[in-house]
């Protein structure tokens, strides 16, 4: 018992400094986050030493077994490397928004002749039109003299269509005689047929905000800015969130790394270009030659390039559009793995950070790919590690005894899942998060020694968008990756169980289990992304707001391009389906009334019914739908999960775990 005691007192220090310390300090101050991360450092640092002077050297060279503990270890160094990393970079926090207001002052107080022009550029290849209509109509809304803003719609698919479009709009459509260094070659055409002082850049699937100008153009009044880079938001969920069930208790998958990694970069002045949703300078972009073709990841490349030039990119972390998320999970990988091996590529070029002219010796460190190399090789190997140790009797380290690997492993995970519940408290749950990444691993991984192999020869494929998910599909690939992990994990556990059929003796044998549980808790988590869930197509803001259906006063709770939902007070009777919807600010629209519903909670105890929801359906054309178009995507609202229920979470995945099982 004392001993079990004392094995604990290394995590009863890590809980008890979080307690005194992290949980009652703001996780923005920098000198918070300074004390925090080198505390977790020191428990990480204690662990990696333990591991090699206890259960590393010590381990008699006995041919195979001898290979595979430094195997393992090596793959821990590597955790280690990234973990220290990693706790460098969040060390740090920056907020700009204060010095976005210092600065917008006294910029747009000059004269409208001292204003400089900008160029927007909408790179686009095989997009549809409900697609790239929310992107044109948005940015041609951007809160900016008229005069002083053009935007590009460069166009890589020549499609008649769209110039027909473009131009009754007011946008200039761009085409080229061949799609040559993909998105890249596009912009690099824009340039040549654009003159603004900036480029700012969205993605076909991306609507500014009004006032996205207005917000980062004071950022360049420094001369050394090149890229003003702003977050990433999404007006649909990802297909993780999706599949899992989570739609409105999880965020998507990338709000960790706008929300919280990409100020933290700002702060040691690493931040990068992430592509869309961003603006640069010009002059900048000349003097590195246009934008970068040698990568298919030119953001990044255009950011090292810039850095190599004395130029610096900085990331506000504002709100100032939206966009589409990865709509199924074939999006999903194609965007991820194009994001792997372009970084990857950096490696291998003269630009890139070990060769980059320029950059510091942080900067190198800071920009390599480590994250990429790294978190799917240590996924796949806490996964092979049980099983190793189940069937073939392996251990994964010298093993001394149950006591000291209480004391030095499970405080390292102590601190780092408290770490990552402070830093990030609405975008991180360990077991969920765990199970994602374990899920990405299985295409990942290969991805990653591919790239390593041969960087260069895949091409640049686009991320598909505006297809969505109407059918129920399955990811057969990896879930049968999942299911054999599953098989071979549950099985070993069982047969080594049971005394009559135990292949394995020692003390290791019980962390194996636990091990090998928790494994299994993960996968099968995993597992459930591999189904997808029918998705509709179009996007439904939630509002409230007033609203008149033939005179009779309701609010409106969601609202798309084609459909209202409207709640009135009473029961309403229409002689019609057809009616008018008179919505403020709008002409009288002519909609279908296709179904009444109610709401479990909209009913009394009595049985009254108090609300329904009429269905409102339309077509709106012309300037009305631009209108729409406007007050939907540009500003006025959001899909947001601003805080994660974990109760709501574990009820989700259990309920969905077991009607999944029951449906196979």
């Amino acid at each position: 018992m004392v001993q079990s005691l004392l094995a604990l007192t290394p995590t009863l220090v890590v809980i008890a400094f979080f307690l005194i310390g992290p949980s009652n300090w703001s996780r923005r101050r920098t000198w918070t986050r300074a004390v925090t991360c080198a505390f977790v450092a020191a428990v990480a640092l204690r662990y990696i030493v333990w591991r090699l002077t206890e259960t590393v050297l010590p381990y008699p060279n006995d041919g195979i077994n001898f290979y595979w503990v430094w195997f393992i270890f090596v793959v821990e160094l590597l955790a280690f490397s990234e973990v220290v990393l990693f706790l460098i970079l969040m060390s740090r926090y920056v907020d700009r928004s204060a010095e976005a207001d210092r600065l917008g002052r006294p910029f747009f107080q000059r004269r409208h002749s001292d204003l400089p022009t900008v160029d927007v550029f909408i790179p686009t290849y095989n997009e549809p039109l409900d697609v790239l209509e929310r992107t044109i109509v948005g940015t041609l809304a951007l809160d900016y003299p008229r005069d002083k803003l053009k935007v590009y719609v460069l166009d890589d698919g020549r499609r008649d269509w769209l110039k027909t479009f473009c131009e009754a709009h007011g946008a200039v459509h761009v085409t080229r005689s061949d799609n040559a260094h993909a998105k890249a070659g596009n912009m690099n055409n824009g340039l040549r047929v654009s003159s603004g002082d900036f480029i700012a850049i969205f993605d076909a699937d991306f609507v500014p905000y009004r006032n996205f100008l207005r917000r980062t153009l004071p950022f360049f009044s420094d001369e050394t800015v090149g890229i003003v880079q702003t977050p990433q938001h999404f007006f649909n969920v990802d297909p993780v969130q999706s599949n899992l069930g989570l739609e409105n208790i999880w965020p998507d998958e990338q709000r960790l790394f706008f929300d919280e990694i990409a100020p933290s970069r700002d702060g040691w002045d690493v931040s990068f270009c992430c592509g869309s949703c961003s603006i640069a300078r010009r002059k900048a972009i000349d003097a590195i030659g246009g934008f970068p073709t040698e990568s298919i990841t030119e953001d990044l490349l255009t950011t090292l390039s810039m850095l190599n030039k004395g130029y610096k990119t900085r990331y506000l972390n504002e709100r100032l559009s939206m966009g589409l998320a990865a709509e199924n999970l074939t999006g999903y990988f194609v965007q991820r793995e194009r994001w792997c091996q372009g970084g990857i590529q950096t490696l291998y070029l003269h630009n890139g950070p070990l060769r980059g002219p320029g950059l510091s010796l942080f900067q190198r460190i800071m920009f390599l790919p480590m994250s990429w190399l790294v978190q799917y090789l240590v996924r796949f190997a806490v996964l092979l590690v049980p099983i190793v140790y189940l069937w073939l009797g392996a251990l994964p380290l010298y093993f001394t005894d149950v006591a000291d690997y209480v004391s030095n492993q499970v405080p390292v995970f102590a601190a780092y899942f408290l770490l990552m519940l402070w830093i990030t408290p609405t975008r991180y749950l360990p077991v969920v998060s765990s199970a994602i990444g374990t899920f990405a691993a299985f295409r990942m991984l290969p991805t990653v020694i591919s790239s390593l192999v041969r960087p260069f020869g895949k091409p640049f494929k686009v991320t598909p968008k505006g297809s969505g998910n109407e059918e129920s599909s399955f990811d057969a690939y990896t879930f049968t990756w999942i299911a054999g992990f599953i098989a071979v994990t549950a099985t070993g556990l069982v047969i080594n169980i049971v005394p009559e059929t135990a292949r394995i003796q020692g003390a290791f044998s019980a962390i194996a289990a636990l091990w090998s549980g928790i494994n299994v808790v993960v996968l099968v988590i995993a597992s459930l992304i591999c189904f997808e869930k029918p998705r509709r197509l179009f996007q439904a803001f939630k509002l409230d707001e007033p609203v008149r259906v033939d005179g009779t006063t309701g609010r409106v709770v969601s609202l798309s391009l084609e459909k209202a939902v409207v709640a009135v007070p009473t029961e309403t009777r229409f002689r019609s389906p057809q009616v008018k919807l008179n919505l403020d600010g709008f002409e009288p629209i002519d909609a279908e009334l296709r179904q009444a519903t109610q709401r479990r909670g909209d009913i009394s105890r009595s049985g009254d019914k108090r609300r329904y929801y009429l269905h409102l359906h339309f077509d709106l054309r012309g300037s009305e739908r631009d209108k729409m178009t406007v007050k939907l995507y540009t500003g006025r609202y959001s899909r947001d999960v601003p805080d994660i229920d974990k109760v709501a979470v574990s009820v989700n995945l259990l309920l969905r775990a077991f009607g999944r099982t029951r449906g196979v």
